[in-house]
């Protein structure tokens, strides 16, 4: 094994006859380097005998070039400066010193010397491709780093194209890395200028931060922006004739690109392919069946050592605790995989037991779990492994034997060394470690060297015990050195003869160590050695050489020509299609071959196919017979089968395929056994869908699920990246009577076709589950509580199950009281967190937090806990530095073993193992929305709660509420549903019952300072809170108001229903819908208080996981209602709806019906509700403007719910009722109502399937919020096509200038009554110079203006409220303040003499042109008398227009005159000590030239809010704390 770089093949020499003989050596040489610091990290430069290491402690790299002889520390660089090597990848001679700064050093000549360059960035330590080589020109590279500020970071990609000779240059914003096309030398577009230029992005999604949104973007431009800024790159349709989102990693392997996405609900990934970045194909793997399913999960696929012809990838399939795979290879175009082998072997980190043997095509072995069905069903169970050997690229496996007898070889996951596991370039030439018996046993007990010189074919036992390994001269030597945990090794082991015989060498000056690395140059063509060692604390690096051991350089004599496979003659045999011959040193030569840095060169010659050159084809497996037959729908060639024709012929596999990569040469009866066949279109993968009939399908289940009270029911619904099309549900019957009797649950069910077909699930026959709980965000996740210690749950939506114990049962009296046993994390569906009971004796219990990260091994987190919860992500580790993927929350108990005693907030990032910190005391209780962590906390002198906030969980600052804002003794927070930049959080003012209510704040962009968005909010006894968002829009929301707060005691409540379309900024009344057929409404308007629509709130709700809106129905809202003056009862109430962000109602039903929303709100289903017994169901398919009737029963039953999936993409619904039968399901089915798939044409939406809508905003007429106008994507209505994929609604955003809406109170300000934002009286400005030590890299700050810019909006231009007031140096930037602020006599010519010059130009240029009609409207030609008076000669009128056009010209440079002569005056007299800082309210007074003032409620963010209140249940508000008087 070795230090392995890029493999370079080349011409073996022809041997020296002339080469004089030389005196051998009776032993190899040895020389110590004795070292005080592990030398981890071995380079070769490629072709040389130079070596670099990187000192990880000292932070420093040492430097060889004698291939290890002697060593020294590299001088060009600055000791302790060395955070990371990089050695480039296409270029033998250069390499890269990344520190910890921004400066970092790099070397053309192989480390010889260095040089500094610098990067505006920090690199990233979560990245392994900080640097990203191009293939062809050594001087292209892109470097991934950070901008980080404070705990904020953002990623950023820079490139150069000299090799850093000059500053490398930024790529486009919002980057999370970027690659070169050409990132492999067989990699091509086809194009030399786009090889040459072409970048590959992954980009931050529209205002998210989740990786579900990101996308793909390429450049070959180097992503420059036009004229009017617009960057020049675009986005490839990775499906074929459209994009995707949730692109997560990029990678090139050979000839292939390869993308992976993700998506929100599921953990599978879908991989892309592409050849040449331009034409892309989903990887398409064989049908899942039997025991096989053949997703790709996160973190559970690897891409193997790959060919230029096809694509080797392993995807785990075990559990994450005892992982085992499937083997796949691709066609040759990277897109259809079939299956290799099962049950192969891999750990924890991906590592596959998988090496192909060095240059020789087709011969790799696997390690396989022989016993692979058991430990999936049981992972605890010990795995048998067995080691094989294929010949044909794996299309066959064999035994690997030696002696006759099975051995077994210890492979990748159980690496002892570095480079490759079993072979090298030598050819043929294989050693391992292994041992002979049934299965693979322990490598220090049972293991042995073996040795093969055949390619694998044979092996021979060459050495007692463990060793590591090396191959040098091309297999002429063999060294080993035996392995040992001890400093006890003192001695080496060398074969000249392929291991038949080997010699024992001493250590110099008796030196035993424990072996740590053996390695040689990457090609093995050297007589040298490194072996590093441990002893007495100190490391030893002990150069070996070979040199001059023999006599002579090998002849032409000594050589063999060498077949890598051969027949019982000694003939050369076939392996891929073709012989394969290698020049090699005979066995028994004398002699080395002396020809370093050059390969072996194969000769090889094609042969006839046959049968063993053909394997089976994308969904195709072979039977018992050895026939390769139909798993799944055959691919359908380009240009086949027209839309709509599944009638229709193409000619498809045959079901085999000539293995990739193999070269034989085609016979008449293999081209007639294996020609294409004629295949049905309806057959094929993505055969056309059945003609649109506008039929409506629905299948009953009548009398089959019993009598029950009420349903659970869970959708499991699938994610876009998920590679089955399933609609599952999972549900049982339960009974909730006063007295308990009768079975309180019955039998789980399962459906995948939404209520086609139900199952009984048989695995819960035994056991009695308690709870059903899916994952919250990974949805093919779900788990099944039992009452003792048993664990159930199932990673596929039910397709299988698997079972685990929990250290301790649950605490179910918590769990009915909101603190839930099991926790999840929000990216890993695997890490749980379980907090179970444990009990020292009956009274003396205590919760306890168990962590995992598979299931099977639990350790403790920590004791006499309240609660704990993950709130590390993926998405805001990138973002906040000190937000760690495994950071934890815990309310603790302060005295451990007093649960009376107050509860403390810690956090930890490591599993509580070494770091455990206190973050608050006197904690109450914590929530998370988004990315803030808001904590309540008990104020024990003022009896009364304090709400602290977190971005990063390790810095929490105080909540400040609005001047003024009154909260009592006793109040409760509840943290509402927030956008990914503020937090909305409800504060109870009043605490009594049925008269609760209270006042929602709005904060800024860190969850500090608040504002009052909405007072007397409506809320019920337990704080949940009537506010409803609307999904999928921007700051659009409603609340219900109490109007008479102050009423007495005895007075209901009068609601009243606010809209805001800008985030609460404003709030308005909703508009009266126009009337209808149903009859006159009492009052009509636009909305006002007297007369307005009103919604029934969240708190009316029977059922609090249905919501309004629909992510995929942008605009359209339903919901209960009156028109009034107030809300009325909700047994009184009408059914509405608006299909344009709530800016226009109608009512589409009379009294209360339930609503489902399908196909992105194409699909509108309504039913009556529970208690009204119909036989009918309406629908409509044009968002509401005309309805339909279908009758779905013969007999009249109670709907109980209607339901369709979470995210509105499904055609297919479910109602739930109970007939004279029992309880039933009925499956409505509009998929008959469309044929094709709706087409998307961002070039063209005329001709595209989609339409773009822009909500209005009632208030703002230029339609700007947060500083852009945003358009959405709607399907046209009347169309007979589906969406196929998830729309992302939001089509594009056009930002606007500034104005003052996009600018908020600063701190300490507030708004007047005239809208402008003042000083309170009594308090101070917060002092701007903290600005600078903020941003140290800034070079000046503003005094206070009262505004600060709202952190979302994204205006560019216009006005900037910020920086209206005076501007100061920050402090040690003095100087660079004043070159910037410098007034050139250049600049004041510029300044003053040209504006003049050109306000006189314009002035003369009116007085010319000017007619005496500005803005004149003709009418008809009338006579002119009543206009000479203002004849353009009339001296009154020539000059004053010349005057008033100079004036108004020269008004546009006076502010640059004067703002420059003013600073210029201004810092001279301050830094003569006159003058001193700005007001409190800086200059700005009325700013609307003397109109109307409007009245604005700012705030640093807006809403954008996914889903609901998030809790325990997903659809619930988060309670913070409820303190009372008598509590404290």
């Amino acid at each position: 094994m070795r230090v392995r770089g890029a493999l370079q093949a080349a011409a073996l020499l022809a041997s020296a006859l002339w080469a004089a003989p030389l005196l051998a050596k009776d032993h190899p040489t040895f020389k110590t380097t004795k070292l005080d610091t592990q030398p981890n990290n071995l380079n070769y430069f490629e072709g040389s005998d130079t070596i670099l290491f990187h000192d990880t402690h000292k932070s420093n790299l040492w430097r060889s070039d004698d291939a290890g002889a002697t060593w020294s520390v590299v001088k060009d660089i600055p000791d302790g400066k060395v955070a990371r090597l990089y050695m480039h990848d296409f270029d033998s001679k250069r390499a890269f010193a990344i520190t910890d700064g921004r400066k970092h050093y790099r070397t053309t000549d192989q480390g010889k010397t260095w040089k500094t360059f610098e990067v505006d960035a920090a690199w990233d330590t979560e990245r392994f491709d900080i640097l990203h080589f191009h293939a062809t020109d050594p001087d292209r590279i892109i470097f991934n780093g950070l901008h980080c500020l404070g705990f904020l970071c953002e990623e950023v990609s820079l490139y150069t194209i000299d090799d850093f000779e000059t500053p490398a240059k930024p790529l486009r914003p919002d980057t999370l890395g970027c690659w070169w096309a050409k990132s492999s030398p067989v990699f091509t577009t086809g194009d030399s200028d786009l090889d040459k230029d072409r970048i590959l992005c992954i980009i931050m999604g529209v205002d998210s931060i989740f990786s579900e949104d990101r996308r793909l973007v390429i450049s070959d431009d180097f992503f420059k922006a036009d004229k009017e800024g617009n960057i020049q790159e675009f986005e490839p349709n990775l499906a074929g004739d459209k994009p995707v989102r949730g692109v997560v990693n990029v990678a090139a392997v050979k000839r292939y690109f390869m993308v992976a996405t993700t998506s929100a609900n599921t953990d599978e990934m879908a991989l892309f392919i592409s050849t040449d970045t331009k034409k892309w194909q989903r990887a398409m793997f064989p049908n899942a069946h039997d025991d096989h399913d053949h997703k790709i999960v996160q973190e559970a696929y690897t891409v193997l050592e790959s060919t230029n012809y096809s694509i080797q990838l392993n995807v785990m399939t075990g559990s994450k605790s005892a992982p085992m795979g499937i083997m796949f290879t691709s066609n040759y175009d990277g897109t259809y995989f079939s299956e290799n082998l099962e049950y192969t072997n891999l750990n924890m980190f991906g590592h596959v037991d998988f090496e192909k043997i060095a240059g020789i095509q087709g011969i790799f072995l696997v390690n396989k779990v022989d016993n692979g069905k058991e430990v999936d069903e049981k992972p605890s169970t010990k795995k048998k492994l067995v080691s094989e050997i294929t010949f044909d690229d794996g299309r066959t496996f064999d035994k690997v034997t030696a002696d006759g007898k099975r051995i077994h070889l210890h492979s990748v996951t159980e690496l002892n060394n570095v480079g490759r596991v079993f072979s090298s370039p030598a050819p043929g030439l294989v050693m391992a470690n292994g041992n002979t018996g049934d299965y693979l046993g322990d490598y220090w007990e049972d293991a042995n060297l073996y040795v093969s010189d055949d390619a694998g074919k044979t092996w021979k036992k060459a050495l007692k015990g463990p060793h590591k390994y090396e191959f040098g001269d091309q297999g002429s030597i063999l060294v080993a050195v035996r392995d040992s945990k001890e400093e006890d090794i003192s001695e080496i082991s060398y074969s000249l003869d392929h291991g038949e015989n080997w010699v024992d060498e001493k250590l110099p000056d008796d030196l035993k160590i424990q072996p740590w690395i053996l390695t040689t140059t990457p090609d093995s063509t050297g007589l040298q050695f490194v072996l590093i060692g441990k002893a007495k604390g100190a490391w030893h690096v002990i150069h070996i050489d070979f040199e001059g051991l023999h006599e002579a350089t090998c002849k032409e004599s000594d050589m063999e020509e060498w077949h890598a496979r051969v027949d019982k003659d000694g003939e050369p045999t076939c392996i891929m299609g073709h012989t394969q011959t290698y020049p090699r040193r005979k066995k028994d030569a004398k002699c080395f071959l002396k020809k370093e840095f050059k390969l072996a060169e194969v000769e090889t010659k094609d042969c006839d196919c046959t049968d063993q050159d053909y394997e089976c084809d994308y969904n195709f497996e072979r039977n018992d017979k050895g026939i390769c037959v139909s798993r799944g729908p055959i691919p359908i060639p380009e240009g086949a089968c027209k839309e709509g024709d599944r009638n229709g012929k193409f000619l498809g596999t045959s079901g085999y395929r000539k293995i990739p990569g193999n070269t034989c040469k085609d016979t008449k009866e293999t081209k007639d056994k294996y020609k294409d066949v004629e295949r049905s279109c309806g057959d094929g993968i993505g055969a056309p869908p059945d003609e649109a009939t506008g039929e409506l399908q629905q299948v009953d289940t009548k009398g089959k699920f019993g009598h029950w009270t009420h349903w659970e029911k869970h959708y499991l619904e699938r994610g876009e990246s998920s590679s089955d099309s399933s609609e599952t549900i999972i549900m049982r019957g339960m009974n909730r009577t006063v007295d308990d009797s009768g079975p309180k649950v019955g039998p789980i069910w399962r459906t995948t076709d939404h209520g086609k077909k139900w199952d009984k699930v048989d695995f819960f026959k035994d056991d009695e589950v308690i709870s059903i709980v899916p994952h919250p965000t990974v949805k093919d996740w779900v788990f099944f509580l039992t009452e003792g210690k048993k664990l159930i749950y199932t990673p596929d939506r039910g397709k299988r199950f698997r079972t685990f114990e929990v250290p301790q049962p649950a605490d179910f009296e918590a769990a009915a009281n909101g603190i839930f046993p099991l926790i999840f994390h929000p990216d890993k569906p695997n890490w749980l967190i379980w907090l179970g009971k444990k009990c020292e004796s009956k009274n003396d219990c205590y919760r306890v937090a168990y962590g995992t990260k598979d299931g099977e091994r639990w350790e403790t987190l920590a004791r006499d806990v309240y609660r704990c919860e993950f709130t590390g992500a993926e998405a805001y580790g990138r973002k906040y530095a000190n937000r760690a993927l495994e950071q934890i929350l815990c309310l603790k108990h302060e005295k451990e073993g007093d649960n009376d005693s107050a509860l403390q907030l810690v956090s930890s990032n490591d599993w509580f193992n070494q770091d455990e910190r206190v973050r608050l005391k006197e904690a109450k209780e914590f929530a998370t929305m988004a990315e803030f962590i808001v904590v309540a906390t008990e104020d024990t002198e003022k009896k009364t709660l304090r709400a602290y906030a977190s971005l990063d969980g390790s810095l929490y600052s105080e909540a400040k509420f609005p001047f003024g804002f009154e909260v009592p003794h006793q109040h409760a927070y509840t943290v509402l549903d927030s956008s990914t930049h503020a937090v909305n959080l409800f504060v109870a003012t009043r605490m009594e019952g049925d008269k609760s209510l209270g006042t929602i704040l709005k904060s800024n962009s860190n969850g500090t300072s608040y504002v009052v968005s909405v007072k007397n909010v409506n809320c019920d006894q337990y704080f949940y809170v009537d506010f409803e968002k609307m999904v999928g829009l921007e700051g659009v929301a409603l609340v219900n108001v109490v109007v008479n707060p102050d009423a007495k005691s005895s007075a209901p409540k009068k609601l009243q229903t606010k809209i805001t379309h800008n985030d609460g900024a404003q709030w308005a009344y909703l508009p009266t819908p126009r009337k209808d057929e149903f009859g006159k409404f009492p009052c009509s308007s636009s909305g006002t208080e007297k007369c307005a629509l009103h919604i029934q709130g969240y708190t009316q709700r029977r059922d609090r996981g249905k919501t309004y809106s629909s992510e995929g129905a942008v605009g359209v809202m339903f919901g209960w209602g009156n028109v009034g003056d107030s809300l009325g009862s909700i047994k009184d109430a009408d059914t509405f709806m608006t299909t344009d962000a709530g800016i226009t109602w109608k009512r589409v039903k009379k009294g209360r019906w339930n609503w489902a929303l399908g196909d992105q709100g194409s699909i509108i289903v309504l039913v009556p509700i529970r208690g009204q017994k119909t036989d009918t169901l309406e629908y409509s398919l044009d968002q509401g403007a005309t309805w339909k009737k279908h009758t779905f029963s013969k007999e009249k039953v109670d709907i109980w719910d209607l339901t369709t999936t979470r995210s509105g993409n499904s055609q297919n619904f479910l109602i739930w009722g109970e007939n004279s039968d029992g309880l039933f399901t009925t499956k409505i089915d509009f998929t008959k109502f469309t044929d094709h798939v709706c087409k998307y044409d961002p070039e063209n939406l005329s001709k595209s399937d989609y339409q773009i809508f822009s909500p209005k905003h009632p208030l703002q007429p230029d339609g700007c919020l947060f500083g852009h106008v945003s358009q959405y994507l709607r399907k046209k209505p009347g169309l007979k096509c589906f969406n196929d994929f998830r729309l992302d609604p939001l089509y594009s955003k056009q930002n606007c200038t500034c104005t003052r809406s996009d600018f908020e109170c600063d701190f300490n300000y507030e708004l007047d009554k005239h809208g402008q934002c003042s000083l309170v009286s009594g308090l101070k400005p917060k002092d701007h110079k903290l600005w600078c030590k903020e941003h140290p890299d800034e070079i000046e700050y503003y005094e206070p203006t009262g505004f600060r810019r709202i952190p979302l909006t994204t205006c560019q231009g216009g006005l900037d409220f910020e920086k209206a007031a005076a501007v100061h140096p920050c402090p040690g930037h003095e100087d660079d303040f004043e070159r910037k602020h410098r007034v050139s006599g250049i600049a004041i010519f510029f300044a003053v003499v040209l504006p003049v010059a050109a306000a006189s130009a314009i002035g003369w240029w009116v007085y010319r042109h000017w007619d005496g009609k500005f803005g004149q409207i003709r009418l008809g030609e009338q006579g002119a008398s009543t206009m000479e008076f203002f004849d353009a000669d009339r001296p009154w009128v020539k000059y004053p227009v010349i005057a008033l056009s100079a004036v108004v010209a020269l008004a546009g440079a006076m502010p640059l005159v004067l703002g420059a002569l003013w600073r210029t005056a201004k810092s001279t007299a301050e830094r003569w000590g006159i003058g001193g800082g700005g007001g409190g309210r800086g200059g700005w007074s009325r700013l609307d030239g003397g109109g109307a003032s409007r009245t604005f409620r700012t705030r640093d963010s807006f809403a954008r809010g996914r889903g609901d209140y998030t809790i325990v249940d997903e659809d619930e508000g988060e309670l913070l704390g409820e303190e009372s008087d008598e509590e404290v």
